[in-house]
């Protein structure tokens, strides 16, 4: 899903930092395409935080903000 060149090729920014993504692209791709379990996170898109139920069908847009929060159990 994310690779470095090729047609469809733009970016989001990840915690900061611009990422190269190949559209189109839904959140749930995104996140396994980046080796993260969307069960072990927490996202928020462009401000506003979204429901792991949405992953699947919330689409990503070239120069999204992500701010991606790993959940982490344990005491």
């Amino acid at each position: 899903m994310v690779a470095l060149s090729g047609p469809g090729m733009e970016s989001v920014v990840s915690n900061g930092e611009r990422v190269p993504t190949r559209f189109p692209v839904t959140l749930h791709e995104f996140l396994v395409g980046r080796g993260l379990l969307p069960r072990s996170v927490v996202v928020e898109l462009n401000g506003e935080a979204v429901a792991p139920s949405e992953f699947a069908e919330r689409p990503l847009h070239p120069d999204d903000r992500l701010e991606i929060v790993w959940i982490v159990a344990g005491g």
